[in-house]
């Protein structure tokens, strides 16, 4: 099962400045909790995201496709960082999210949002399904 530790936005990860530089010990204690997270095996993947002000959205309406420049107004409704997890049930991904690192750093105030990802079981069977698991075998991320 894989999981999503999903750190959220803050004024502060919007406004474009490296986080860690404010709390110097924050990057390692995230090296040391991804360490652990890779000795284990449960690590896929984990970044922080640069501030809205570089990004964009595609809102849809129909077949219509507008693009939207950040920054993005409402950092609750923002994610600054992910950490990738693949565990054996959801008891264990609880285990290793209580675990992560304070974000913002420590006493100061954070939240994480942990979710699971579909895998591609989840969808039955179908042809487009047997096409999605080909890609993942074949290198690909569609999984």
């Amino acid at each position: 099962m894989r999981y999503m530790i999903i750190v959220k936005a803050t004024p502060e990860t919007e406004a474009e400045t490296i986080p860690v530089k404010a709390d110097p010990g924050l990057l390692a204690e995230m090296a040391d909790y991804h360490e652990q997270l890779m000795k284990a095996g449960v690590l896929l993947d984990g970044s922080g995201l640069k501030p809205s002000s570089q990004g964009w959205r595609i809102r849809y309406d129909g077949a219509t496709r507008t693009v939207i420049d950040g920054p993005f107004a409402e950092t609750k409704e923002l994610i600054a960082g992910y950490t990738l997890i693949q565990v054996k049930s959801r008891a264990e991904a609880m285990e290793w999210a209580r675990r992560f690192p304070n974000p913002a750093g420590r006493g100061k105030p954070a939240e994480i949002e942990v979710r699971p990802l579909y895998e591609l079981d989840d969808f039955g069977l179908s042809p487009e399904i047997d096409r999605m698991k080909k890609m993942a075998l074949d290198g690909g991320n569609a999984a």
